[in-house]
């Protein structure tokens, strides 16, 4: 089923913490977990909230479970505190700004299999953990690295936007998508959709939208974007229908990709077409959904060094509506 990837709790109130706690380690738990690994995650999240008490303004918890070839849980720890100069020296055993012992960042960093810390002065931190449910085999890394942040609207238990991505031959084709409106029939909607977009045998973004438009009559609708990348030309391929915000990203400037008007399953144009980059002029694509203000920008010093989860959160944190489903979706070509 698609989902949220993330869920979020509020960690702006010490009183909530236990509760927040008890609720990360009961689903990490529920995923068989070994106990090593869970009284890791314990630690990282009590950690996290620690910081947040001493330091924080509004602070949120993200945790994700991600299953597939590698299954891991990720916590990613949102402030708007008074940020650091120097975030990376933070990371370090025995450095404190409280007179405290200094080891909250260093046994985040030293507990989790990957970490990450971005940090600016007036604007917030942002930490991310991820702990995998068995060891990491070595190998290297994804090409493309895709990561994905959905949330659901607060106080909805399913979220109605969604995203998924397959690779096929020498193509990775990837789908985000919102459903009309939020809750269980916007879920459906999405999910239905993925369905579709799973067993398509088209390989044009153009082709595979008119697929999940017959595909999904029956639902209430979607707006979505495909992009699809091939791997032996080097070119993204892009077609959308709706308001699923796009840009293509290289290293000295950004362009915006202009979806089509409609809504899949009920009305989409006749004469669509796709829009062609090639990865020399855009190697990074960030696809939101209107969860986001539309006027977001992914302009944050020197955070092309982070994780593109730690982008995609700092685009949350800044941009997120919250009266609405929201998502982040980047795709980085190596």
């Amino acid at each position: 089923m698609v989902d949220a990837t993330h869920i979020s709790f509020r960690a702006d109130d010490r009183s909530y913490y236990s509760i927040l706690k008890k609720e990360i380690r009961s689903r990490v738990l529920e995923l068989g977990y070994s106990e090593k690994k869970i009284g890791e995650v314990d630690i990282i999240v009590s950690e996290m909230t620690s910081n947040l008490s001493k330091h924080a303004v509004d602070g949120e918890i993200l945790f994700g479970v991600f299953t597939g070839e590698a299954e891991y849980v990720e916590v990613i720890s949102i402030d708007n505190g008074p940020g650091m100069s120097d975030p990376q020296r933070m990371a370090q055993d025995g450095v404190s700004t409280t007179n405290t012992l200094g080891h909250g960042i260093g046994s985040i960093r030293r507990l989790s299999d990957n970490f990450d810390l971005y940090s600016q002065r007036g604007w917030g931190t942002i930490a991310l953990s991820r702990v995998y449910k068995a060891e990491m085999k070595s190998k290297g890394r994804f090409v493309p690295d895709l990561r994905a942040l959905v949330v659901a609207k607060p106080g909805e238990k399913v979220s109605g936007d969604g995203c998924y991505y397959k690779t096929s031959g020498d193509l990775l084709k990837l789908l985000v998508a919102d459903g009309l409106g939020h809750g269980v029939e916007a879920n459906k909607a999405v999910n239905e959709a993925v369905t579709a977009f799973k067993a398509c045998p088209y390989n044009s973004p153009v082709d595979i939208l008119q697929y999940l438009h017959t595909s999904i009559r029956k639902t209430r609708g979607i707006v979505g974007t495909v992009a699809v990348f091939n791997f032996k030309t080097r070119q993204w391929q892009l077609a959308g229908v709706g308001n699923i915000s796009t840009k293509m990203i290289s290293a000295l400037s950004s362009r915006n990709y202009m979806s089509y008007n409609g809504i899949i399953g009920h009305n989409i144009p006749n004469s669509m077409k796709n829009q062609e980059y090639t990865v020399d002029d855009f190697h990074q694509i960030i696809l939101c959904s209107d969860g986001l203000k539309s006027r977001w920008e992914p302009k944050y010093p020197s955070i092309g060094k982070h994780d593109l989860s730690v982008l995609a959160a700092a685009l949350y944190k800044d941009f997120a509506r919250r009266t609405d489903d929201m998502s982040v979706v980047i795709a980085k070509i190596s």
